[in-house]
């Protein structure tokens, strides 16, 4: 069992840029595809973003494509997501979490190990 600790969020102006990182607190993330998933209050959970195991590959939601990136440092053990170009629809708890999967997948089901989230906030 990976335990994944997320970090970085906070408050932000619309049109500011946040990173986040993820960081198991045993083993490693170079094992798993990982990905990014939000829940905003009232809302359901949703893919943000994905990336294979060795960081090839990446998937991406239509509402942040362009804007963030995801990316993973497998030396350091660590995944980032970069959020640039905020908006205010973008406010939710993010979360990152290990795919049972061999490919990148958006696919909630998929993940597992999830992380206890970090808040995002962005006001207009």
């Amino acid at each position: 069992q990976v335990q994944l600790v997320e970090s970085g969020g906070g408050m932000v102006q619309a049109g500011g840029s946040l990173r986040l990182s993820c960081a198991p607190s045993a083993r490693t993330l170079t094992l798993y595809p990982t990905g990014w998933f939000r829940q905003a209050p009232g809302q359901e959970r949703e893919f943000v973003a994905g990336v294979s195991r060795i960081g090839g590959s990446t998937m991406y939601a239509d509402s942040v494509k362009g804007r963030f990136t995801i990316s993973r440092d497998n030396a350091k053990n660590t995944l980032y997501l970069q959020m640039n170009k905020l908006k205010p629809e973008d406010t939710a708890a993010y979360y990152c979490a290990t795919s049972a999967r061999i490919a990148v997948s958006t696919a909630l089901n998929d993940y597992r190990n999830w992380g206890q989230g970090t808040q995002v906030t962005v006001s207009s």
